[in-house]
């Protein structure tokens, strides 16, 4: 049995308190005009921000990034290189990992609040629910609310993964997933475009017109993953320490 000193108990107390406690979130999606990228979206774009991988410490909300991924993440580019745009999303994080149904509860209220104001409008509106994350949130709203965001009208989910299952799962459905490439999953990426979905690529310099016999489209051109044709990488340009890299996560071009 361990016996603790008071002041040691203290501190234990005081340390699982900081690591476990987060204030109430007043909205979890942000307005995609806010991101440089997403920004260029030909429709307006929600996006859902957390702390990357295992920022946080007690959970890893991107359990298949490579360290390539990793070294070469854009969590602290744009807005996210400011203290106060990264403690918000680590409130998130901790959010989404001690209060899971809470979390989806606010989170599907958002996403109709959003989808009721499209309708009144007739606006079509994107919504990416992974923008520094790698979670299967349709299934985990679904399985906490008893919602299926994929039916509401007027909506339009995409986002990218380097979970191959998620990608089978969700083929041909209107969640429209593209495959993340990394340095350990080239297989992978291979397959998924052989079987027709499509898949992102980092290149190192100006993007190639195929690769591996497959056409590459601008991926830099817009956000919007959603209405990409079929089969196709989707080519981006290695920005901020991708440039640096050199995992072989950035495709020398």
């Amino acid at each position: 049995m361990i016996n603790l000193q008071k002041n040691q108990l203290k501190t234990v107390v005081n340390t699982i308190n900081a690591v476990t406690s987060f204030k109430p979130v007043k909205n979890l999606l942000s307005a995609g005009i806010t991101n440089i990228k997403t920004a260029k979206n030909e429709l307006k774009t929600f996006i859902l921000y957390l702390a990357p991988a295992d920022t946080i410490g007690v959970i890893n909300v991107c359990p298949f990034a490579s360290d390539g991924c990793k070294k070469s993440c854009l969590y602290s580019a744009g807005r996210g290189r400011f203290n106060n745009v990264q403690q918000a999303r680590i409130n998130k994080t901790k959010f989404f990992a001690f209060d899971r149904k809470g979390f989806y509860i606010q989170l599907t209220n958002e996403i109709l609040k959003i989808q009721h104001k499209a309708l009144k409008t007739g606006e079509k509106i994107a919504i990416r629910l992974n923008g520094t994350s790698d979670i299967d949130h349709i299934d985990l709203i679904k399985r906490f609310t008893g919602v299926d965001v994929l039916k509401l009208d007027n909506l339009f989910f995409y986002d990218y993964t380097k979970n191959h299952n998620h990608i089978k799962k969700y083929l041909n459905s209107n969640y429209k997933l593209t495959f993340s490439r990394a340095e350990n999953n080239n297989d992978k990426a291979l397959e998924i475009l052989q079987q027709g979905g499509n898949v992102a690529m980092v290149f190192s310099g100006e993007l190639p017109e195929t690769f591996n016999g497959f056409e590459v489209i601008n991926g830099d051109k817009t956000d919007l993953r959603y209405f990409d044709p079929k089969n196709v990488i989707v080519g981006l340009k290695a920005k901020g320490d991708a440039k640096k890299d050199k995992s072989g996560f950035v495709i020398q071009s």
